[in-house]
């Protein structure tokens, strides 16, 4: 096998990387990034029933500047996911499948989730 000069798999060095792809990856990630806040939610959670003591550092974290970044990208990843979603189950009624619509459907999933995550942030400042 070392000597053969079969060609290799393909892999993502050779692939052209397309927009729909690229949000598809988006997607991905957006799960994990839900998956690892709610890590972060149960910690918020639970030094909220241990009393102020033990909140206090949680209140510090998400008031320091990587802990507000950090609720921004959550917001932002939570909103993106429900949108995309939202998007493949239009997909999977039969509907938007066309190169055209899909690219459109993508860029309106990331204007949503911006808009979305933009407004939840100005209203929260706001208070």
């Amino acid at each position: 096998m070392a000597g053969s000069d079969r060609p290799l798999s393909p892999h993502l060095q050779i692939y052209r990387w397309y927009f729909t792809m690229a949000l598809s990856i988006a997607h991905r990630f957006s799960g994990v990034a839900l998956a690892v806040g709610l890590l972060f939610l149960a910690w918020w959670l639970t030094a909220l029933a241990r009393g102020p003591e033990a909140f206090a550092p949680v209140e510090a974290f998400v008031r320091s500047g990587i802990g507000s970044l950090l609720l921004f990208g959550w917001t932002f990843a939570l909103f993106y996911h429900l949108a995309n979603g939202v998007r493949h189950l239009v997909w999977d009624l039969g509907f938007g499948l066309e190169k055209d619509q899909a690219f459109r459907s993508g860029v309106a999933a990331l204007a949503a989730a911006a808009i979305a995550t933009a407004v939840v942030w100005i209203t929260v400042l706001a208070l």
